[in-house]
């Protein structure tokens, strides 16, 4: 491999490592090991454990096994015969997960959330109070560990993309003999910083997928070296225009992305993939209106209105349709997105049943933005008589608007929430926050034990 110069002027100096990256250590399979201690030193697989479940997660004694994450639960346990399977809901990982952002924000309010075990954060406001970057990374690296009994690993570096493959070289070591502990933290100098890029393989890189992947070897690029060295012609060749001058500019070190802090997300959704394929126009919508609430629900828990509607439908084939529709005014409530994601889902073909289907909302906007009510909604209410809420509570499928004197959804068309459906989202949102979420439910959920979000890796 031929070096390659750079200009001195676009180097960082020594002082501008001030991006962390900070990944939990087998977030998940930790959470359990402390709800039941029993698990720690055992093979741990987190995810779902019917004929269509899915690894989340899986402790470093399965990963030595070949268990990875994604993989189909199947398959993991005939690479793993002895590992334990836990299936468990999403609570425990969401207060892990918001005591963790709390250590994060003590130190800087520029963290960037990037799922629920890991973030980025730009920490260069904060060596006055915390010292160097390397000292903050150990901080932090403790505190997760005093406060939230959890292990994580930092990557130090001038950008994201380094700090991130910093953070998977300071991870524990996978062993036949058992884990063995890593670096913890990882902090990549300025002057070793193009030998540590150029080292990893391709696909460690952002973007970099199956398909990309593929077409980079077909030109001879296997490492981040390769690819730094490589044609820009030739990349634009292989991987297109946008895709291959992104790429070159990461692997010759050129990466400004900021830090964005945690802000409004760009949509929120629910999918599932059924144990046995669905079929019926009932159940389909049945199920789609349990998604719907369920997606909803975290509309409004998060203060937020949306504008677009997208579904998502795999067929028992793998093949893979959406529609997407969006409505002339915001909405948050179960009702209306139950009634557009159902006009949605109509339009498909569902003769072959279902395997996995979806609902999500984007075009998201806080509720702030809006003075607490999206634009043209009334305020008054004087056509929602309070009497008709426990009725429609019970039933948020597309004709509920009927049985509250409206016209039908066709008609009315996609306009957004009434005052009366507000009314209905706020009764169903008291009565969860005091008896629980299954205290009450909509479509397929009154006959099913676990709501969208509690179960995500199939049953």
């Amino acid at each position: 491999m031929t070096s390659q110069s750079h200009d001195p002027a676009g180097t960082p100096s020594a002082d501008e490592l001030s991006i962390l990256h900070v990944d939990m250590d087998a977030f998940y399979v930790e959470v359990e090991r402390q709800r039941d201690p029993s698990l720690v030193g055992r093979p741990v697989i987190v995810g779902g454990s019917g004929r269509r479940g899915v690894v989340a997660s899986a402790s470093y004694e399965a990963r030595a096994q070949g268990v990875r994450s994604a993989m189909p639960t199947a398959q993991a346990r005939r690479l793993c015969p002895s590992a334990v399977v836990v299936t468990s809901d999403f609570s425990g990982y969401v207060e892990a997960s918001a005591a963790i952002a709390e250590i994060f924000e003590s130190v800087t309010p520029h963290v960037e959330p990037i799922a629920l075990d890991e973030a980025f954060l730009d920490v260069s406001g904060a060596h006055r109070l915390f010292g160097t970057s390397p000292e903050i990374a150990w901080h932090i690296r403790g505190a997760i560990r005093d406060i939230v009994g959890l292990d994580c690993s930092v990557g130090v570096a001038s950008t994201k993309t380094l700090a991130k493959l910093a953070s998977v070289a300071a991870k524990p070591i996978v062993s036949p003999h058992g884990p063995r502990p890593g670096r913890g933290v990882r902090v990549v100098e300025v002057a070793e910083q193009f030998a540590f890029l150029w080292g990893h393989r391709v696909e460690a890189l952002w973007g970099v997928g199956p398909v990309t992947l593929q077409r980079l070897r077909a030109i001879g690029v296997v490492t981040v070296g390769d690819l730094a060295t490589a044609r820009v012609d030739t990349l634009v060749a292989a991987v297109g225009a946008a895709h291959g001058a992104h790429l070159a500019a990461l692997a010759r070190g050129r990466d400004d992305r900021p830090v964005h802090r945690g802000g409004t997300p760009k949509s929120i959704g629910h999918e599932e993939t059924f144990e046995f394929d669905i079929a019926g126009s009932q159940r389909i919508r049945s199920e789609t209106v349990r998604l719907a609430d369920a997606v909803a629900s975290r509309l409004r828990a998060a203060g937020l209105w949306g504008r677009t509607v997208t579904v998502k439908v795999r067929y028992p084939d793998f093949s893979l349709r959406t529609r997407a529709q969006t409505l002339s005014e915001p909405f948050q409530t179960s009702r209306t997105l139950a009634a557009v994601a159902h006009r949605l889902v109509e339009r498909l073909d569902l003769s072959a049943g279902v395997r996995l289907l979806g609902v999500s909302v984007s075009g998201l906007d806080d509720v702030a933005a809006t003075d607490g009510r999206p634009s043209g909604s009334s305020a008054s209410g004087a056509d929602s008589p309070a009497s008709e809420t426990l009725q429609l509570a019970l039933d948020l499928g597309p004709q509920s608007s009927v049985a509250a004197g409206q016209e039908p959804d066709t008609a009315r068309g996609p306009t957004g929430d009434t005052e009366l459906d507000r009314q209905i989202a706020n009764a169903l949102d008291a009565i969860r926050a005091r008896f629980g979420r299954a205290s009450i439910a909509q479509g397929a959920g009154t006959i099913r034990d676990a709501a969208p979000g509690e179960r995500r890796w199939g049953h």
